[in-house]
């Protein structure tokens, strides 16, 4: 299991590209500090948590929560959002090109939709804190809905649900722009509907 401090080290351009443009040199290291000894806290307090659960939540969750959390106290609730809205398009918006790039390819667009099923079981499924719709194969098609969501919880659980639909919304940016396929969807656990929808299918 990675430490605080390494999973901090996989978020650092975070305050580069936007802490350190908005902070003094000082500020943005107290910050980032301090952030970091809240995500350990964070981590310690979960220390239970399941393994695959764990990679949601130490990946992601905390980690997000921490800097977020963190941010506010050193500038407004509107500039910390923005800091963690901007990383997220950053990252998202640089994942959905690449994959765009590879379904240029023909044959990627099959398999794409193809690996979806056991790929969805594998790192969004039960094991993973999710609970699942699961839809009739169609081919050309993937379908599923998100019942339960770990980003809910525990975004919600250490005081901040507002950051729940960032996570939502990268989903958008990464499958949004595909050639050839369609990303669509109509609620999200994160912005108040019972579940979040998932179709992605061929065009």
């Amino acid at each position: 299991m990675k430490t605080a401090s390494q999973i901090m080290k996989t978020k650092a351009f975070i305050k580069t590209e936007y802490i350190d443009k908005m902070l003094s040199s000082e500020q943005s290291r107290k910050l980032w500090n301090r952030a970091t000894a809240r995500l350990d806290k964070i981590m310690k307090q979960h220390a239970e948590i399941p393994k695959g659960v764990r990679m949601h939540t130490d990946n992601f969750i905390f980690p997000a929560a921490a800097i977020y959390l963190t941010t506010k106290e050193f500038m407004s609730k509107e500039k910390a959002y923005a800091v963690m809205e901007n990383a997220a398009i950053h990252n998202s918006a640089g994942a959905g090109r690449k994959l765009a790039k590879l379904m240029k390819l023909p044959f990627m667009r099959d398999l794409f939709i193809m690996i979806w099923n056991p790929m969805t079981k594998k790192m969004f499924g039960s094991k993973n804190g999710f609970k699942n719709r699961f839809y009739p194969k169609k081919k050309g098609e993937y379908r599923m809905d998100i019942l339960v969501c770990p980003y809910c919880r525990y975004l919600t659980e250490l005081g901040c649900p507002e950051l729940i639909k960032m996570f939502c919304e990268n989903d958008e940016r990464v499958y949004g722009n595909l050639p050839g396929l369609k990303f669509e969807r109509t609620s999200t656990l994160g912005k108040g509907a019972d579940c979040c929808d998932f179709c992605i299918h061929k065009v």
